[in-house]
């Protein structure tokens, strides 16, 4: 059933007689709008998070424009809501302190006015997250427009991926093997264009997942930010959340218990980001749905990686794209999948992917050749981590998969980047790297220090890899055989933080096992003589933060934001 326009909620504010009404639209008027812009029309709010301090969402202030003219086209009223832009490379100590501020504020923006429907406009790692969240707990029809992967980087005919290959070179340069007039060509070629990493790192897989969720278009999540097909992208979302407001699609039609797992089977094909992890669990409360960190490692244990993209492959997004995008991606899963998921097209995941094609086999694997096997991401337990840990093993060098050796433990990020450097550090390859008190409360905000820098004597030595754990998160564009987002983590007083220099901890990635080789009473005995921790944050968000915010395995979000009554309606006095 069609809505009709005395149905809308904007009419509650527009279209009544009433004399608050009349001073709604009186405001309209004043700002240039005739009531024939908006009079019956569905009220379309743009969420906006551009700033000129996220390279990756540069653009998004002209794609809003594009989005308002296929709202324009379809019949609504677009109004855009700018929104706290989450720039990956710029904010401080982390913008995953600042997920959740962006999930409060685009709820907000939605309940608080009047608002039938809206296009999300993000794509920097905690962008999408943040954005499906607010959108999911506010409840009315929404559809997310991603900001895109940039261009290849490049450098002396070299194709260069962000972050990752940022990394690669950083040894390079620690290690004396290229010079500092390198570097500087690098950092000038390493991002191009506009947009997102164009690596599978968390933005990537995040816009992607959403996509696999059925809030995109089919097809938007691969496009890059820079193609003409981008701002036809946005324009059609812009057309496309009309229909959606008058047929109420709601996120609550779209999220689904199968729709989360359509998403989990992605993610492990795509070897995606381990912040994924963290996000989908943070969404699927937000909908009320049960989701445990245990069926990302079920599902990655039938599924194999199949795009060929860093750092789980070799090739970057621009090439995943030309190959056929996340829908041909998508068609190549469809074994693994339930097609009958509703999209924000109004039909089933299977009439969105029909008839998509991969055009290149090396970017998009066949099932029987993947670029890994299954298991990808795995879930590791034991007794430091008995709420669970999360590792991509595709991205880690696989002697280190089963690994025995003695601990080189450190209480802060300071005292670890202190001591990497150091010549005389005593460090071999077969040592575990260990960092304490960088999780959600110790970050604060669970920073991506996970992947430890390798000591520069062992750089210098050729090593590349080796085993690291941290409760903190790494960037989705790192590699390695990295341990993160260990729950409950050392600051709150997990047994993580016990751990000291010396102890021998083993890895056992088929038995998807961490243990710490000391005895329980031991263990016990050094859990009681710690000292409890200090809020590390005493006033404004930060304090909320520290007050609210759940453990990794929780997904990160606050308490008081779990599944509840959705879109509260405000008093029009």
């Amino acid at each position: 059933m069609r809505k009709r326009p005395e149905e809308l909620r904007s009419h509650r504010w527009l279209g009544t007689p009433t004399l608050r009404s009349f001073g709604h639209r009186s405001r309209l008027l004043q700002i240039g709008y005739d009531r024939d812009d908006f009079a019956g029309k569905p009220v379309v709010g743009i969420v906006n998070t551009w700033s000129d301090l996220n390279p990756c969402h540069v653009h998004l202030r002209t794609r809003a424009d594009e989005v308002k003219r296929g709202v324009w086209e379809a019949g609504g009223f677009p109004l855009e809501l700018p929104a706290m832009s989450l720039s990956e490379n710029m904010m401080k100590p982390t913008t995953m302190l600042y997920r959740n501020f962006l999930a409060m504020e685009t709820e907000e923006l939605i309940r608080s006015q009047p608002i039938d429907g809206v296009v999300l406009l993000g794509g920097c790692d905690k962008t999408t997250p943040a954005l499906l969240m607010g959108a999911i707990s506010a409840g009315v029809p929404a559809i997310f427009a991603p900001a895109g992967p940039m261009l290849r980087g490049n450098w002396r005919g070299e194709v260069l991926g962000s972050g990752t290959d940022a990394w690669k070179y950083w040894d390079e340069k620690r290690a004396g093997l290229i010079t500092e007039e390198d570097w500087h060509e690098i950092e000038g070629g390493i991002a191009r264009s506009f947009g997102t990493c164009m690596t599978m790192g968390t933005a990537a897989t995040m816009m992607s997942l959403a996509e696999a969720l059925g809030f995109t278009l089919s097809g938007a999540s691969s496009i890059p930010a820079a193609d003409s097909a981008h701002a036809r992208m946005a324009t059609a979302s812009g057309r496309r959340i009309v229909e959606m407001i008058w047929q109420d699609l709601t996120p609550e039609r779209i999220i689904s218990e199968a729709s989360l797992d359509n998403a989990i089977v992605a993610h492990a094909a795509l070897g995606g980001s381990t912040n994924a992890v963290i996000h989908l669990v943070a969404i699927a409360r937000r909908a009320g749905i049960p989701l445990s960190i245990e069926r990302f490692d079920e599902i990655s244990r039938r599924v194999p990686v199949i795009a060929n993209v860093r750092p789980s492959g070799q090739l970057l997004m621009e090439d995943f794209f030309y190959a056929g995008g996340l829908r041909a991606f998508l068609g190549r899963l469809s074994a693994h999948l339930d097609l009958s998921c509703i999209t924000v097209s109004g039909r089933t995941l299977g009439d969105d992917i029909a008839g998509a094609q991969v055009w290149n086999e090396d970017a998009i694997r066949p099932l029987d050749r993947p670029v890994s096997p299954p298991g990808g991401t795995v879930v590791l337990r034991g007794n430091i981590a008995p709420d669970g840990a999360v590792m991509k093993a595709s991205a880690a060098e696989p002697r280190l998969l089963h690994h025995r050796g003695p601990v080189l433990a450190f209480e802060s990020y300071d005292e670890m980047a202190a001591a990497v450097d150091r010549d005389d550090l005593d460090v071999t390859p077969d040592h575990i790297l260990v960092l304490k008190n960088a999780g959600p409360q110790g970050g604060p905000g669970m920073p991506e220090w996970g992947m430890l820098p390798i000591p520069l004597k062992l750089v210098k030595a050729g090593v590349r890899d080796m085993v690291r754990i941290s409760d903190a998160r790494m960037s989705g564009t790192s590699y390695g055989a990295c341990i993160l987002h260990v729950a409950p983590e050392a600051y709150v007083g997990g047994p993580f933080a016990c751990v000291q220099t010396g102890d021998i901890i083993e890895l056992d990635v088929a038995q998807r096992r961490l243990h710490l080789d000391v005895a329980d009473d031991v263990l016990a005995a050094r859990r009681s003589a710690r000292p409890s921790s200090a809020p590390r944050a005493l006033r404004g968000y930060g304090a909320i933060f520290a007050q609210h915010v759940t453990q990794a395995n929780e997904g990160c979000d606050f308490d008081i934001l779990g599944p509840g009554p959705q879109l509260i309606e405000p008093e029009i006095h």
